[in-house]
């Protein structure tokens, strides 16, 4: 092993006593790395087996044990998710919520089983409430049966979808055995419609299923669905097509934002999915998935077991599940373009895509700084997606959770300097207009 789980003291005193990045930070906020909970990265694979222990029968002494341990257990389980929640500031969560309101109904066993149209004989589930579409267990699932959909449609048909489009379309792409073509995205990560319409004419007898992004994994771009129409029209498509908007984050965002631009279902659309757990802060991963009624008819069997009709992916399916969501996206929206202008402030390559809360920036070289914030990283780059969990900008024009990240990642970044690192040229990843380096500086 490389070490042990929660060191003892003379461990940390040591790390401490020879870590220079403590110096740094020391400067900025007045404590070590271990006085801010900063640990290092965790080993990827945490263990290869488990031995098999049988209890002891009939003695009470040991189950009591027992009892104490798992008490003691779920206590620092509990400790370590209020620190991490803390310091998260890389994925597309919302940690602000309160749903102590629905704790009535965690006793009962709501399972949304089958059709959620046509009510089976299990009669626990909260299908009246399933008025717009079907609940999914999570974004994935919205795509792969966005997707599979589109395969039905057109069994001979192409995926089409660009390369910044999230891993679980090329899953779906794999999984249907349908060909999948990747698409080349512009720097702000928006599909490229020109690589898009040539590549489109390459295949002119076989249907299009496009996967179009309301916002992608690391950039936040939205891609042109009317220019996307427009060109498959255009190439002769006309009733060969098959457009699935995978809206996981953005989808929630974009009908509360004026300028953004519309995705209705009276535009030649089949399917949109948006993730629950993300902007509205579902405390389990969930989401749904909206298509038209008549290419649900696609996928439905009757199933006699269920009194009802098969017409999801999943069999079961969780069944827990306006005014103020226009206030918290534009309060995302302020914060992220205060987080991106403090950034470039302090000499940090950064870039806000226009309708976007996913700020880019240039991938720290710390992998335990990256690992304290939860940071996601590509290539070159990083990203912080601004949730509404986070405080809104006080009148004095700060954010103290995102101004202490800021001043840690430069502390960080200019101890890295000192050891002649040079700061990295992220140019091809977020436009030479926002990158910093000495080059384009």
């Amino acid at each position: 092993m490389a070490g042990k789980k929660g060191g003892g003291d003379a461990d940390g005193e040591a790390a401490a006593a020879v870590d220079p990045i403590g110096v740094g930070v020391g400067a900025v906020a007045g404590l070590t790395d271990r006085q801010l909970g900063v640990v290092p990265p965790p080993a990827r694979v945490r263990a290869e087996g488990f031995e098999v222990m049988e209890p002891p029968v009939d003695d009470e002494e040991a189950a009591a044990g027992r009892r104490a341990d798992v008490a003691a257990l779920l206590a620092g389980f509990a400790h370590h998710l209020r620190d991490r929640t803390a310091h998260h500031l890389g994925y597309p969560y919302n940690l602000d919520f309160d749903f102590s309101v629905m704790a009535q109904f965690q006793s009962f066993s709501i399972n949304n089983l089958g059709d959620p149209f046509i009510e089976s004989n299990y009669g626990v589930h909260s299908r009246q409430f399933e008025v717009a579409g079907y609940i999914t267990n999570c974004g994935t699932e919205g795509n792969l049966h966005g997707l599979l959909v589109g395969r039905e449609l057109f069994p001979d048909g192409i995926i089409y979808a660009s390369c910044e489009s999230h891993y679980s379309v090329f899953k779906a792409g794999r999984m249907y055995r349908v060909e999948c073509v990747k698409i080349d995205a512009l720097v702000t990560g928006e599909m490229n419609c020109a690589d898009f319409r040539a590549k489109l004419l390459e295949n002119l007898g076989r249907p299009a299923i496009v996967n179009v992004n309301i916002g992608t994994t690391v950039k936040g771009a939205i891609d042109d669905l009317d220019r996307i129409i427009s060109i498959l029209v255009e190439c002769g498509f006309q009733n060969r097509f098959y457009i699935h908007c995978d809206g996981a984050l953005a989808g929630l965002m974009m009908p509360f934002i004026r300028q953004a631009p519309k995705v209705t279902f009276t535009k030649p659309i089949g399917s949109v999915s948006v993730s629950g757990h993300k902007f509205m802060g579902c405390p389990v991963p969930c989401g749904v998935v909206i298509t038209r009624l008549e290419h649900v008819k696609v996928l439905s069997t009757d199933i006699e077991y269920l009194s009802s009709r098969d017409a999801t992916i999943m069999g079961s399916r969780n069944g827990k599940g306006y005014k103020g969501i226009r206030k918290e996206v534009q309060k995302c929206l302020r914060n992220a373009h205060h987080l991106a202008n403090r950034l470039k402030e302090m000499g940090v390559s950064a870039s806000l895509n226009e309708l976007s809360s996913m700020v880019v920036f240039e991938r720290p070289q710390d992998e335990t700084f990256v690992h304290k914030w939860q940071l996601a990283c590509e290539s070159s780059i990083a990203h912080v997606v601004v949730m509404p969990n986070m405080k809104e900008i006080c009148p004095r024009g700060n954010n103290k959770k995102l101004d202490d990240f800021v001043e840690e990642l430069v502390a960080r970044r200019a101890w890295h300097e000192r050891k002649v690192f040079d700061i990295l040229c992220v140019a091809k990843d977020i436009g030479q207009e926002n990158c910093l380096c000495s080059l384009h500086n």
